[in-house]
């Protein structure tokens, strides 16, 4: 079992000039309706890509002549190359123009998709999944151009909706793949993406206007290098940890190793005038907190994308389970989309009307409800409510994490400080998700299948990590001017210096 998401590989450039931080561009200019739209396509057909495959995985193995643990890298690749990736392009486009990342960015998931597509061997497809994997800076490009060009009433209702289609492309991507891979094939489920990211790669390229605000610099491949070589470390460790066995001595290595080299990373990031993670923006309290909440929340969000699919296909000889069908299985994740849909733009309101701590603190509560009501399930209605309340607890809180974010930093940081809050979060589901692994692995029946138990231990411990992630919440800085005109996000750090100066 694995998480998701981010990131997309570019070209090697300098800029020494300081560049012109200017205001967002007139409505009527930038069309940001229509711009939204082109940015929500991009992103959902990443989102989607996040979880698309985790219901194909047992067709991939049958029809590839895989194993269990092969097969588990067409997950665990996607993961590790959008893990890397974010980040990075995150701050080339902060650099050198988002639009320009965007448009590489979602190339790269078109191409991914279609080596995924034409891919009759496992090895060929783990490439294909790799380089989707490299596609994910769409979310924190997406997210940059926004603050940009958006008028200011409207940047946060629309961080609210791309931010949320993280969650609802999670669920969704669960539910659509039981009928394709039912109806078609496996190879479907890469070319319907393989069309929806080809045309957003066109819309960007057309619609989508260049951002002025730059972050002049070089990029500090020395601190990209650690970065990726602690991530990688961190999420095979996660991700092999319960075929392994925690103990292992693989296992301790690699999370050794990553500790070391994010140790040297923080040194080497502290150290270098212009690095690609700014520390001082990392440690700002509106910053460590959301991203502390995004790890703990996300821990719970994306285990219950995992466990809620499970506990309904398990036959009804275990005495809990439905032996739902791949199909009948997503259908249970119908709710939880929905309420995604309906509470994110909610999400922006709030944010707007009372800032964005509220709605975080909202959705990690609900996300807490969720799990107290799924560790003492017994029947269909309180696995559906409980799918809601997840969905709803989603909308909320990954909406609102990324205006957070976007609110506490300059203009010229935006992308790579929301590719690092989404890759909190991916870290935090990946953790989750493993980690209910080898729960639900500890505790099993004869048959193979795990135990009521199992399930019941394994909803309680995500209940208690999502208690934490509430107390994060409230950790988060509250708004600082309650009668400052609502979601007036700073749109260049020169606008922001001057409103803190006030």
């Amino acid at each position: 079992m694995c998480g998701f998401c981010a990131v997309a590989t570019l070209e090697c450039m300098t800029q020494n000039t300081v560049t012109v931080l200017a205001s967002p561009q007139p409505a009527e200019a930038s069309r940001p309706g229509l711009v939204l739209g082109v940015l929500a396509l991009g992103c959902g057909a990443f989102a989607l890509l996040q979880t698309l495959v985790a219901p194909a995985l047992p067709v991939l193995q049958r029809d590839l002549h895989s194993s269990t643990s092969g097969v588990a890298w067409v997950f665990t690749a996607f993961l590790l190359a959008a893990a890397v990736a974010t980040p990075i392009a995150g701050r080339l486009g902060d650099m050198f123009g988002k639009k320009r990342v965007l448009v590489i960015s979602l190339s790269t998931l078109a191409t991914g998709s279609l080596v995924a597509a034409v891919a009759t061997s496992l090895p060929l497809l783990i490439v294909g999944r790799t380089i989707q994997g490299l596609g994910a800076a769409v979310y924190p490009l997406a997210f940059g151009i926004i603050r940009d060009e958006f008028p200011r009433e409207r940047v946060a209702g629309a961080i609210a909706l791309v931010a949320a289609l993280l969650g609802i492309g999670g669920g969704l991507g669960i539910v659509i793949a039981g009928p394709i891979l039912q109806y078609l094939s496996y190879h479907w489920l890469f070319w319907i993406l393989l069309v929806i990211t080809s045309v957003a790669t066109v819309a960007a390229i057309v619609f989508v206007p260049e951002s002025t605000v730059r972050e002049p610099g070089r990029v500090h491949w020395l601190g990209g290098l650690l970065l990726s070589g602690w991530l990688v470390a961190l999420l095979v460790a996660v991700s092999e940890g319960t075929r392994w066995h925690w103990g292992s001595a693989k296992t301790i290595g690699l999370f050794v190793l990553s500790g070391l080299l994010a140790a040297a990373w923080v040194r080497a990031e502290s150290r270098s005038r212009q690095p690609l993670v700014d520390m001082k923006m990392m440690r700002l309290h509106g910053v460590w907190t959301t991203n502390t909440a995004a790890l703990l929340v996300g821990f719970g969000q994306y285990s219950a994308l995992v466990m809620i699919p499970q506990f309904v296909q398990a036959p009804a000889s275990t005495g809990y389970g439905y032996g739902a069908t791949v199909t009948q299985a997503g259908l249970f994740l119908v709710p939880t989309t929905l309420a995604s849909v309906i509470t994110s733009p909610i999400s922006g309101r709030l944010s707007n009307a009372v800032g964005s701590k509220v709605p975080l603190v909202l959705g990690s509560v609900l996300t807490t409800i969720a799990f107290v009501v799924l560790a003492f399930a017994g029947s269909r209605w309180e696995i559906y409510v409980a799918a809601t309340l997840i969905g709803a607890g989603t909308g909320f809180s990954f909406a609102s994490m990324t205006t957070l974010i976007v609110e506490a930093v300059p203009a010229g940081q935006t992308s790579v400080a929301t590719g690092m809050n989404t890759i909190t979060r991916i870290i935090g589901g990946a953790i989750g998700a493993d980690t209910v692994a080898s729960v639900l692995g500890a505790h099993l029946l004869a048959s193979g299948d795990p135990t009521k138990r199992g399930y019941t231990i394994t909803f309680a411990l995500c209940a208690a990590v999502t208690v934490a992630g509430v107390l994060a919440a409230l950790a988060v800085p509250g708004r600082r001017r309650p009668h400052a005109r609502p979601a007036e996000v700073p749109n260049t750090a020169t606008e922001r210096n001057s409103r803190e100066a006030a």
